[in-house]
């Protein structure tokens, strides 16, 4: 038995604004429950106050069952942490204590062999011993081999930042569906994993006995995942939440039913209160002539209290409206051409030719090479000219290839980067980043730069830096960015990973419209069908061109043979 119960969450941000208003929701045994809602609303903050990180200003949480955390940054590891620390930090406390302990004495082993030393570390392995430590190494292997296909043995020391984002994701959610906590809060578990591992994660959290609130804006994933929907709705004091009990394919028709009733009950209060005040006036000149009506007057001024006290009804969420314009320009009809082109070790040699004006989705499984592949066009090409110089401050190493990939005139790449890394962003706030500009796009005025970030819904978050916005607000600043660049060409590293469902939206209206060429690398399956050609980096190596998304590339070789 797990579960879950969130009461009346307040919590300020350190400036002072609310951010979560009597945020409350209950996630009984074994149900299945999406946490959804705009960018910026507070989704991360609360998964943060539910694990115990931070406390609310109010409000409490209660549980049943013990607790596993995905947090929303796993897939983008390139510190020095290995495939042991990814484990544990998915593994209760007081393993990873132990863990620590017996790190730290088996370091001082080799600083100082002493007796005092030696019995440190006899602690420490007796301490790992007390927490099942070695019961565990079996159960992470059976982990690392359905992950990576590797033993535990082989895989613990290695560098977590050599896995991709997907092998990462793909370890941690092994391990915790595996193991013995009973109650899952996974902050975005889909970004990063390919099509098949969207697949298995659907198909894991349904079949799971355990309690799950995970947060998601891949739409086909929540659709055939949740059973219940919690949306964040943001508020001029803070963001509420309501409950939407059944699947994503009522889910719309049940929110706007749910406003369209808010806003008839705002109406009604609006009303009574009109009518309740013109009461207290004519009584209170009907008062000054007639002692007889003072009694009435007083019950009229304390009926009208009353009501002003008990408030109004829930407000009608704000509406978050985010646009987004990319302009492009003319370049040359043949945008790229790519001849006898291999990323080494990566895939065999392939030809392609990309014209301008065509919507290039990439599809493939994780480390077939598709991100290496737009890093490689987003610093030019091979052998660049001035003109394809990018149109961001991106250090981006070099990507060793054979063959070439040829830009051609007046094409400008501007690159979307999946981990939103953008040390040139690093410490600055917003509006500075407007204000200031760079070499590649001029600066704006205050006033200039505060109406763009309001088209992107980021203007309450003007003053904040960079570093400290959630993923789906970075997001939006990268494609604010590339709208004020002048690129012609559209390097978009899953775009929508971290996007909420309406700017989602809003990009494949301003990707439809953009004057230019977009290559975007994609496992949503959603954002994938707005596109017109794909191009397919297969597991056996091949490159090829589909008319239709491949995400069952088996069988799509079946389908070959029989023809």
């Amino acid at each position: 038995m797990a579960h879950l119960e969130l009461t009346d969450i307040d919590y300020f941000l350190p400036d002072g604004r609310q951010l979560l208003s009597g945020v409350g929701f209950r996630v009984g045994d074994g149900a299945k429950t999406a946490l959804i809602g705009p960018n910026g609303t507070g989704k991360t903050t609360l998964t943060r106050i539910i694990a115990g990180d931070v406390s609310p200003e109010d409000g409490g949480v209660s549980q049943s069952g013990a607790l596993g955390v995905m947090r929303q940054f796993v897939g983008q590891l390139r510190d020095d942490s290995t495939v042991l620390d990814l484990l544990l930090s998915v593994s209760a406390p007081a393993v990873r204590r132990a863990a620590k302990a017996l790190d730290d004495a088996e370091n001082a082993m080799i600083e100082m062999d002493d007796e005092k030393t030696q019995l440190k570390y006899a602690a420490a392995l007796s301490d790992w011993g007390d927490v099942g430590g070695y019961d565990l190494e079996p159960f992470w292997d059976k982990v690392t081999m359905s992950a990576l296909g590797t033993p535990f043995d082989s895989a613990k020391w290695r560098a977590a930042a050599t896995l991709s984002g997907g092998e990462q994701k793909r370890l941690v959610l092994e391990a915790l569906f595996a193991g013995s906590d009973q109650l899952l809060l996974l902050d975005e578990p889909d970004n990063y994993l390919d099509v098949p591992g969207k697949r298995w994660l659907e198909k894991t959290i349904r079949e799971s006995d355990k309690s799950v609130l995970f947060i998601s804006h891949d739409r086909e994933l929540i659709a055939n995942a949740a059973t219940r929907i919690v949306t964040l709705e943001p508020g001029i004091n803070g963001a509420t939440s309501w409950v939407h009990g059944a699947g994503f394919d009522t889910y719309y028709d049940a929110r706007d039913d749910r406003n369209a009733r808010l806003d008839e009950l705002r109406r009604r209060w609006d009303e009574e209160r009109v009518k309740l005040r013109a009461l207290v006036l004519r009584l209170r000149e009907k008062a000054k002539f007639n002692d007889g009506v003072a009694a009435r007057y007083h019950a009229a001024q304390t009926r009208l209290a009353r009501f002003e006290d008990a408030g109004p009804p829930e407000a009608v969420p704000l509406k978050q409206n985010v646009t987004v314009r990319l302009h492009g320009g003319r370049t040359a009809k043949r945008a790229l051409v790519c001849t006898g082109l291999e990323m080494t070790g990566l895939m065999k040699p392939f030809d392609a030719e990309i014209w301008f004006g065509d919507r290039v989705a990439v599809l493939g499984s994780n480390g077939s090479g598709k991100s290496h592949f737009l890093r490689l066009l987003a610093s030019g090409g091979t052998d660049p000219e001035r003109e394809h110089e990018p149109v961001q401050e991106l250090a981006l190493a070099p990507v060793p290839h054979t063959g070439t990939a040829v830009l051609g005139a007046r094409v400008r790449p501007g690159l979307f980067a999946q981990t939103h890394t953008r040390p040139d962003l690093t410490g600055k706030t917003l509006l500075d980043i407007l204000h200031l500009g760079n070499e590649h796009r001029d600066g704006m005025g205050r006033e200039a730069a505060s109406r763009a970030l309001d088209r992107y819904g980021l203007s309450r978050a003007a003053e904040q830096l960079y570093d400290n916005l959630s993923g789906g607000q970075q997001a939006r600043v990268q494609i604010l960015l590339l709208e004020l660049s002048g690129a012609t060409l559209l390097l978009l590293d899953e775009p929508t990973d971290n996007l909420d469902l309406l700017s989602a939206d809003a990009l494949q209206d301003a990707i439809a419209a953009f004057e230019g060429t977009v290559i975007a690398v994609t496992h949503d399956r959603w954002f994938a069908r707005s596109f017109e050609r794909f191009l397919v980096f297969g597991s056996d190596g091949r490159v090829y061109e589909s008319d239709e998304p491949v995400w069952d590339e088996t069988r799509v070789r079946r389908e070959r043979s029989l023809r």
